[in-house]
């Protein structure tokens, strides 16, 4: 795994676009197409802002959504509503390619109609993530456990609000050519930024400088890894504690 060291969770940001970019490019040219799975909450909004300004082709992005919350579809804590205000509604990407998940059917009822389209998507290209506080990503918390052959599940009783969400769960985020993990800092600082990115699954991680290897051995990420090798049981538990310096 290769690690580079940003200085400021922006210039973090900056690189995450540019390797959204270049795997864009190369998918484009090798399959016609770029799937490209987006994350929720404050975390990744700079790097879609960078990612708007681009040149693209943009007529060949399909987006998806690691995970949704069960809100009006015109809430502002909707990811996909974040989402068109930093990215979608910015570029021209066809709307028929921007792939909702309709959470404000209800849990169980969005994650069934969203698991179809996510197994004909797969694999993505890129997967990219977030890091929550309490060390969740996607809306797959600590404590939860879900299917390790699902593919979208629903969440109820998630510990902060809203407490109903839909998330891709672990057979989905494990099928991609990349995995992004973007962290920042607890105290938000502009200290050493790391990035760790793997060819066909890795993470990329913003972090203190004497957090950085700590983080790389995310025990939520591990788990993920042992699945895809096949070396996990019916049920993934995802219990992390994140790490801090």
């Amino acid at each position: 795994m290769q690690t580079e060291v940003r200085g400021s969770p922006a210039g973090v940001a900056e690189r995450a676009a540019e390797l959204i970019l270049a795997a864009a490019t190369t998918a484009i040219a090798e399959r016609g197409a770029f799937k490209l799975v987006l994350a929720g909450g404050s975390t990744p909004a700079a790097c879609y802002r960078w990612l708007s300004k681009a040149r693209a082709d943009w007529d060949r992005w399909h987006i998806y959504f690691g995970d949704e919350r069960c809100l009006d579809p015109q809430d502002s804590e909707r990811n996909s509503v974040m989402a068109a205000t930093h990215l979608t509604d910015r570029v021209s990407i066809p709307a028929r390619q921007v792939h909702e998940i309709a959470a404000e059917q209800g849990p169980e009822a969005a994650a069934r109609d969203y698991q179809a389209l996510v197994r004909d998507a797969l694999p993505f290209d890129i997967v990219l993530l977030g890091m929550g506080e309490d060390g969740h990503t996607a809306s797959l918390f600590p404590g939860h456990q879900h299917p390790a052959d699902a593919l979208v599940v629903p969440v109820l009783g998630a510990p902060k609000p809203p407490p109903e969400r839909v998330s891709l769960g672990p057979a989905a985020l494990l099928s991609h050519r990349q995995l992004l993990v973007l962290d920042y800092p607890a105290r938000r600082t502009s200290s050493g930024a790391g990035v760790a990115v793997q060819q066909h699954g890795g993470v990329l991680a913003a972090d203190d400088p004497g957090n950085r290897q700590a983080r790389s051995r995310s025990p939520l990420l591990h788990r993920l890894a042992l699945a895809r090798a096949g070396h996990q049981h019916q049920q993934l538990p995802v219990r992390e504690q994140r790490c801090r310096a």
